[in-house]
């Protein structure tokens, strides 16, 4: 089973929506029985929190099945529980080199799965979770596929 831990920094936005998208992505594919799929955030602001409603919207708005969510931080006892960490930014990779002292490369941007050197910006600050939602699907896609190739 592959285990994979989407990280952003609170947990409520750019995380839970890779989660509950690439959760639907597998299925689709008959795969689910495959994967052991969470999220986690750097940051302990929003620990606790449920997904931020402008999330749910857009998962619900793209017809994404979701579950009930609460924020939960990441802890270094995390690193020996998943294959992959995916970052939403580069911002949340360096705070978990630092936190992991990632020694397996099991640190990894979602978008580089996609050859695309950006980070998927923050939907708190920008607004803009349409964005949020297209380039994360894209980044998915692309992981999926490289995880088809190398690992299933």
């Amino acid at each position: 089973m592959i285990k994979i831990c989407f990280v952003c920094l609170g947990n409520i936005c750019r995380s839970p929506m890779a989660e509950f998208i690439f959760k639907y992505l597998v299925k689709k594919e008959n795969l689910a029985n495959k994967f052991f799929i969470t999220s986690k955030g750097t940051s302990n602001e929003e620990q606790g929190n449920n997904m931020h409603p402008k999330t749910i919207k857009e998962l619900e708005k793209h017809q994404i099945p979701y579950t009930s969510h609460y924020a939960t931080q990441i802890t270094r006892d995390d690193y020996e529980k998943y294959d992959y960490f995916i970052c939403m930014d580069t911002y949340n990779y360096h705070n978990l080199n630092r936190i992991f002292k990632d020694d397996k490369n099991k640190i990894h941007k979602l978008l580089e799965f996609s050859d695309i050197d950006k980070d998927i910006a923050d939907p708190w600050y920008t607004g803009n979770f349409d964005l949020t939602y297209i380039e994360i699907e894209e980044g998915l896609k692309n992981f999926l596929k490289y995880l088809k190739k190398h690992e299933l």
